[in-house]
C-alpha cells in the first residue's frame, strides 16, 4: 500500500499507510495513545480522529492530559445535554451549544413556553449519563443546504443560522460558511448540526456538573425569542471536577457584594439605579488608602497630576472617534445653551487638550499626566455586577506623550511599574494578552497598526512576561497588552492595560518641536492600572476574602478589657497606637469578652489584643493576630515594632 510521511510534534516524520486517520496514527504510535486520544490537530486545526491524513500533513494527537482537549471534552458534553433534552421534553427545539471558560451551555425552547426548573436538571444529568454509558459514537456526515434545512425542519434556530452560513453571516460558531453543512449524529434518533470535532464516543465524557437555568436571548439580541440556557460544567477527571467546584464554593463565599454588606463597606441602593455605589465610612477609608498609594506612586515616578470635568461637548467626542466608535456605550446627550453635552466615558480626549494647550518642546517629553477620573458608561442592566462593572467608576488614567524613539522605553518602564505596584497589593502571578486591531471599527492606517502592534510585541518580550495574542481585540484607536492577576483560588482577572495610540494624537493635531525644529506628531500611550478603582477593590475584597493584609484594613487594631477596672489602660494603648498614625479602636467590657472577640474575628481585623491585670501591671497585651494561635504576655513595645515592621513597606509618605 503507498505511504505518505507525516510530522509529529517533535519534529520527527512518520510513515504511514495513505489513507490513514488519526485514530491509525494513534494505534500506530502505541495502545496508550490510542486508548486516550479525543481529537487530532491537523496541520494546526483539530478535526475528528476519523478525519484523513495527507503527505506532508503536521499532525498532534491531543489527549485529555492536553489543555486543549477541555474545549472539545465540553462541546462534546454540550451535545449530550441537548440530546437528553430533546428527548426527555419532546416537541422541544434547540439553539446554540458552544463550550465557553469552565463549561458549556446549550440553548432551549420549550413547547407551550415551558420553563426548566431547578429540579429538571437531576432528570436531564440522569439523562445525560444513561447516553454516556451507552458509549454512543458521535459520527459525522454531510448534506447541502436543501437537505439540511429538510433535516432541521423542525428546528427553527438551527434553520436560521444555515441561512446565516449561507449568506455570509455570523453563525456563531455553529456552521461554516457555504452550501455544505456538517452534522454529527450519536443515534438514530438524535442528530446535531455542528462543525466539530468531537471526542470519539460519548463514553470518553462523565466528568461533568448541570450548574444553572437562565434565560437568553436567541443571538443575544432583545428582538428574539427569549430561550432557556442550561450551564454546565466539565473536566478531563473527578479530581479536576471537584477543584473547580471548590472554587465555585469559595467564589460564593468570597463574592465582593456578600462581603461588602457583611463588612459594612459599601451598598447600592435601589434609589440611586443599577450600576451606581456608595462608599460606607470603612470602605471609603480602604479606597483611600488605594488612591493615596497610587497617588505617591505615581509621583515618585515622574507623573503630573491633573484634572478633567465630568461633561463635554459633542465636539470633543467627534474628534476623538467615541461618538462614533463608542455611542453605545456612553450616556444620552444633554441639551444645554444651545449645544449638545455628554458624560464622559473615557479621560483621555481631556489629556490630549492639556497636551494641546501650549507649544511642546521634545525637551518635555515624555511628558506624564495622571488622574484619579470618575467616568460614565452604559452597561445593560443584566451586564451590571457590583463594583466589577458598573455604570459610574473612577479610572487610575495616566497618558504619556512622547517621541517615537521614547516608544520602547516608555512601554518596558510602564510594564515594570504595573507589575511593582501589581506585587504590592498581593499579586504575584501575571499573564498578559496583546490585542490587535479590531476587524471592522478602527482609525488609522494599517502602518500604524503594524508599529504600534510591533512596539507592544517587543516590549513584553523584553519583559520576559507571557503572552497571548487577543486577534482584533484592540480599541478602536490603538492595540494594547492587558495584564490578567491571578487570585487566590486560581481564578484569572483582567486588571492592568497599556495601549499605544497613534491616531489621536493625529485626530488631535497634536505636535511638539522636535530637536531640528521641525513639527513633529507624539506618540500617545494610554495605561490605567487598577482598570478602574471600584474593580479593583472588589477584586482585592474577593482575594483576600475580606481579610484585607493590614496595611489596609480599615481597623488594623482593636483592644479588648477583659473588664471595666481595665478600660483607662486599653484606651491609653488605643492613643498611642493612633498616635503612631495606626488604625485602632476599643471595644468595652459592656458585653463578654468572648462575644467581642467573636465579633472582632467577624470582621477579620488583622489584631485584637486582651487587656487584663498582668497586662496593665507589666505593659503587656495579649495578641489574638488573625490566623495565629493566641499569644500571652506580649510587651505592647514589642507589639508596636511587629506592626511598623509589617505596614512600613506600604508607608510611601
Amino acid at each position: 500500500m503507498p505511504e505518505i510521511h507525516i510530522t509529529l510534534p517533535d519534529g520527527s516524520t512518520r510513515a504511514i499507510d495513505d489513507g490513514a486517520t488519526g485514530n491509525d496514527l494513534a494505534a500506530a504510535i502505541g495502545p496508550g495513545l490510542a486508548k486516550a486520544a479525543l481529537v487530532v490537530e491537523i496541520n494546526g486545526v483539530p478535526a475528528d480522529l476519523a478525519a484523513p491524513l495527507h503527505d506532508g500533513d503536521k499532525v498532534r494527537i491531543i489527549t485529555d492530559r492536553d489543555a486543549d482537549a477541555l474545549h472539545h471534552l465540553r462541546h462534546s458534553t454540550a451535545h449530550v445535554l441537548a440530546q437528553a433534552v430533546l428527548e426527555l421534553w419532546p416537541g422541544a427545539t434547540f439553539a446554540g451549544g458552544p463550550a465557553i471558560e469552565d463549561g458549556f451551555y446549550y440553548d432551549f425552547d420549550l413547547p407551550e413556553s415551558g420553563t426548566f426548573s431547578d429540579a429538571d436538571l437531576d432528570r436531564i444529568d440522569a439523562r445525560m449519563r444513561e447516553v454516556i454509558a451507552a458509549d454512543q459514537p458521535f459520527e459525522r456526515f454531510e448534506l447541502e443546504l436543501p437537505e439540511a434545512r429538510e433535516l432541521m425542519a423542525a428546528h427553527p434556530y438551527k434553520r436560521q443560522f444555515m441561512d446565516l452560513a449561507a449568506s455570509g453571516g455570523d453563525a456563531e460558531g455553529e456552521v461554516a460558511g457555504g452550501s455544505t453543512i456538517s452534522f454529527y449524529r450519536n443515534t438514530d434518533t438524535f442528530v446535531d448540526m455542528c462543525l466539530g470535532p468531537h471526542v470519539p464516543s460519548t463514553g470518553r465524557l462523565g466528568h461533568f456538573k448541570l450548574m444553572r437555568v437562565a434565560g437568553a436571548y436567541f443571538r443575544g439580541s432583545e428582538k428574539y425569542p427569549m430561550l432557556q440556557r442550561i450551564y454546565g460544567t466539565a473536566w478531563a477527571n473527578k479530581k479536576d471536577l471537584a477543584a473547580h467546584l471548590h472554587r465555585l464554593e469559595e467564589a460564593v463565599k468570597r463574592d465582593h457584594r456578600r462581603l461588602a454588606a457583611e463588612l459594612d463597606l459599601v451598598s447600592w441602593p435601589e434609589v440611586l439605579g443599577p450600576g451606581l455605589a456608595v462608599w460606607h465610612p470603612k470602605g471609603a477609608l480602604v479606597r483611600k488608602l488605594m488612591e493615596d498609594y497610587s497617588r505617591t506612586r505615581h509621583e515618585t515616578g515622574g507623573y503630573e497630576f491633573v484634572y478633567s470635568p465630568h461633561i463635554a461637548r459633542s465636539t470633543l467626542w467627534e474628534t476623538s472617534g467615541h461618538l462614533g466608535f463608542y455611542a453605545d456605550s456612553m450616556y444620552p446627550p444633554m441639551e444645554m445653551d444651545g449645544a449638545t453635552y455628554y458624560p464622559k466615558p473615557m479621560n483621555c480626549p481631556f489629556h490630549l487638550t492639556i497636551f494641546k494647550s501650549q507649544q511642546r518642546s521634545y525637551r518635555e517629553l515624555p511628558l506624564r499626566l495622571f488622574e484619579l477620573g470618575a467616568v460614565y458608561r452604559y452597561e445593560l442592566s443584566g451586564a451590571v455586577h457590583g463594583l466589577l462593572r458598573s455604570r459610574g467608576f473612577t479610572q487610575d488614567d495616566s497618558h504619556i506623550f512622547c517621541t517615537r524613539e521614547q516608544v520602547p522605553g516608555e512601554i518596558a518602564s510602564l510594564l515594570d511599574f504595573v507589575l511593582d505596584v501589581l506585587r504590592a497589593f498581593g499579586f504575584d502571578e501575571f499573564q498578559a494578552k496583546l490585542s490587535t486591531k479590531p476587524r471592522e471599527k478602527f482609525v488609522g492606517d494599517d502602518e500604524y497598526w503594524e508599529l504600534a502592534t510591533d512596539s507592544l510585541r517587543a516590549a513584553l518580550e523584553t519583559a520576559g512576561l507571557d503572552y497571548v495574542i487577543d486577534d482584533g481585540g484592540g480599541a478602536f484607536y490603538g492595540p494594547k497588552i492587558d495584564v490578567d492577576v491571578r487570585d487566590a483560588i486560581g481564578r484569572s482577572w483582567q486588571l492592568s492595560t497599556i495601549q499605544l495610540d497613534y491616531n489621536m494624537p493625529d485626530r488631535f493635531d497634536l505636535e511638539y518641536i522636535a530637536a531640528d525644529g521641525t513639527r513633529t506628531r507624539p506618540v500617545m500611550i494610554h495605561r490605567a492600572l487598577f482598570g478602574s478603582v471600584e474593580r479593583f477593590f472588589g477584586v482585592l475584597l474577593e482575594h483576600y476574602a475580606g481579610a484585607f493584609p493590614t496595611w489596609m484594613a480599615p481597623v488594623q487594631v482593636r483592644i479588648l478589657p477583659v473588664a471595666e477596672a481595665h478600660a483607662d489602660h486599653a484606651a491609653s494603648l488605643v492613643a498611642q497606637l493612633k498616635a503612631l498614625r495606626f488604625r485602632a479602636d476599643l471595644a468595652g467590657s459592656d458585653e463578654s469578652l468572648g462575644n467581642r472577640i467573636r465579633k472582632a474575628k467577624a470582621e477579620k481585623l488583622p489584631y485584637v489584643l486582651v487587656v487584663g491585670d498582668d497586662d496593665v501591671a507589666h505593659a503587656t497585651v495579649g495578641v489574638n493576630a488573625r490566623g495565629n494561635q493566641v499569644e500571652r504576655d506580649v510587651p505592647f513595645e514589642t507589639f508596636i515594632q511587629r506592626l511598623t515592621d509589617e505596614v512600613a513597606p506600604h508607608r510611601l509618605g
